[in-house]
């Protein structure tokens, strides 16, 4: 018994804050979250802090105390805003979208307030189950071959980001390939990976985590379209077979990130199978454009693949992170992940009826993803996400228009969709002045490229919020940064 109560009075609470507080201080938090939503655009895009200016405003040491959490939020003003780069801006044109939405906010509070570890059906089955169904929702909402539903031999999880699906993609096309011998005897350095000279980086990232080497990746040469040409494809697995090496894996891309090149699926997907090797198609930032009939085109040929990923957390109003990952045949991936120490054994699993994710993915635990997903096709329904796909690709085909009929810029590649590459036609000096106008002003964010060793800008329409009075303020920057005395040097 404690002194306290000892002298007839209660013990003190350990817990920081009572659930009257929390109620207190959440309603306080989703208002500050909401306010801060309607007045995103009215910040500069791009934090304006140098280097170590956030920590320098942090205290050295943690605090001894509880502090009480009015001062934690006053302290969200003043430290954490100033080191914010506004990604939900309706005015982030930089990278790509990473755009949210309130729903999604709410299912990820869901979520946390939950605090479920989803990492075996048993561990909570509404987060295995829920996860099943909106992987196969999205099957029917994009139109993907029916390989890739969990009713047959293949299915659908959620990983963090395409970086991950990639590398699992990759163990799974290492495992298929060498019959399981991959995992027991360690790296084979004649195994060969090939992708286009393109495609995301996470794809080197992944043949160097899977202890395959970057020696071992053949970056394929592309076409003018910056698309990967099936034909040199073609002749770099010919010219490694003949030296005794094994082609694996290719990789191919919808939507590259520097271009949105779309890699020629039926025709990569012919050499692909002429040749055994795994096909993973990765559509990261494309792939939810083919929630619109009219853009299904970008996954023509889709059949060929075994192992396909996109990011509802980039152009479906789901917020970071969330890849949807697939496969023809699950069991190639779990058996490429599944080690089952005897802790992890439960009736369930042993009966081999329902889906233990841990075994899909690199990490042992996992979140409650599926809810967000849920909580924002449900809000939107299929007609309020096409809606909001097919106004940002009308934005981006109406900003191309303009710059193809300015004197003085060009067009520097295709826009299938929603980016748009651009460059000052006096050369990189004129292009560099209108990207450094642009982000010194603030109203805006743009970031670059190289595509046939020159400067592009690229200009990716994709949050939730951007109206064509964005755009249309951008193209006035544009247009006056054009035009300045740099770019007329």
């Amino acid at each position: 018994m404690s002194e306290a109560e000892a002298a007839g009075g209660e013990a003190a609470s350990t817990e920081p804050m009572s659930p009257e507080e929390f109620r207190r201080w959440g309603y306080a938090l989703v208002d500050w979250i909401a306010r801060y939503r309607t007045e995103v655009e009215q910040y500069p895009v791009r934090s304006r802090v140098l280097p170590g200016e956030i920590r320098a405003a942090l205290p050295p040491h943690p605090p001894e105390a509880p502090e009480p959490f009015d001062r934690i939020l006053s302290d969200v003003d003043r430290v954490i805003m100033p080191g914010i780069t506004h990604w939900q801006s309706p005015n982030f044109f930089a990278y790509f979208p990473c755009n949210n939405s309130e729903p999604s906010i709410l299912g990820e509070l869901l979520s946390a307030g939950l605090g479920v570890q989803g990492m075996l059906w048993s561990t909570s089955p509404a987060c295995t189950e829920l996860e099943t169904h909106m992987l196969d929702w999205l099957v029917e909402m994009l139109d993907l071959p029916r390989t890739f539903l969990s009713t047959g031999e293949g299915g659908g999880v959620i990983q963090d980001t395409a970086s991950s699906a990639a590398l699992c993609a990759l163990l799974a096309a290492r495992e298929r390939v060498t019959s399981g011998e991959g995992n027991r005897l360690g790296t084979h350095g004649n195994l060969v990976a090939y992708t286009s000279d393109q495609a995301h980086s996470s794809i080197e990232k992944a043949v160097r985590a899977a202890g395959t080497g970057s020696d071992q990746l053949r970056l394929v040469s592309t076409d003018a379209a910056f698309a990967m040409d099936p034909a040199a494809l073609s002749r770099v697995i010919e010219t490694d077979r003949a030296a005794g090496r094994i082609p694996f894996f290719v990789s191919a891309t919808v939507g590259t990130t520097s271009s949105n090149a779309m890699d020629p699926l039926p025709e990569i997907g012919e050499v692909c199978r002429r040749n055994g090797v795994w096909l993973h198609v990765d559509a990261a930032m494309s792939g939810p454009a083919a929630l619109c009939p009219e853009f299904r085109w970008i996954h023509r040929g889709l059949e060929f693949a075994d192992s396909y990923c996109f990011n509802p957390h980039k152009w479906m109003a789901v917020n970071f992170d969330c890849d949807c990952f697939y496969v023809q045949r699950r069991a190639d991936l779990i058996s490429a992940l599944s080690i089952l120490p005897e802790y992890l054994r439960n009736a369930a699993s042993e009966t081999g009826a329902v889906i233990d994710y841990r075994d899909w993915q690199i990490p042992l635990g996992r979140r409650f993803r599926a809810l967000k997903l849920w909580f924002v096709i449900r809000t939107y329904g299929v007609e309020g996400l096409r809606a909001m796909i097919r106004r940002h690709v009308s934005l981006a085909q109406e900003l191309a228009a303009r710059i193809e009929a300015h004197p003085l810029l060009e067009l520097a590649a295709d826009t299938p969709l929603n980016l748009v590459c651009f460059r000052h036609s006096h050369g990189d000096s004129a292009t560099q002045a209108i990207l450094d106008g642009i982000n010194a002003e603030g109203r805006a964010f743009l970031t670059h490229t190289r595509l046939q060793d020159r400067l592009v800008i690229r200009v990716s329409v994709g949050q939730t919020h951007t109206e064509r009075r964005h755009v249309d303020a951008l193209w006035e920057g544009i247009c006056r940064w054009a035009t300045g005395p740099t770019a007329n040097a």
